[in-house]
């Protein structure tokens, strides 16, 4: 397999799951609303505008518009929820890690595919 489409794959098993977490998000928003942070007002709101984050991201990626800089965005979104959700979580229950490593290889993942992502993607 060439490097462009080794290329095209990752971009694709990386952002796919993204679009399922977004459904999720309005699908499932009364029960996720319980990871919002009590310190963060809003609740509900939070949660379809991150389930909207999550969707924009996918779209930009599959279409390489803007893609550096959605996937910078998204490694900041998922690195605020390994701090303020998924950290203080494991450090109460260490059942919780297996969110927290996702959550960082996902910010991770973000961060590398941006760095190969043209600065305006395609015209």
């Amino acid at each position: 397999m060439d490097n462009d489409m080794l290329a095209k794959t990752g971009k694709y098993l990386f952002s796919i799951p993204f679009l399922v977490f977004g459904i999720l998000h309005f699908m499932n928003a009364q029960a996720m609303v319980m990871a919002v942070p009590g310190f963060i007002p809003g609740g509900i709101f939070w949660v379809y505008l991150v389930g909207l984050a999550f969707i924009l991201a996918f779209i930009s990626i599959v279409i390489d518009k803007k893609a550096k800089l959605a996937c910078q965005l998204l490694a900041l979104l998922l690195i605020i929820f390994v701090l303020t959700i998924h950290l203080p979580a494991t450090m109460s229950d260490m059942n919780n890690i297996g969110n927290l490593l996702k959550d960082l290889a996902l910010s991770g993942g973000a961060l590398l595919l941006a760095t190969f992502a043209s600065e305006e993607g395609k015209e």
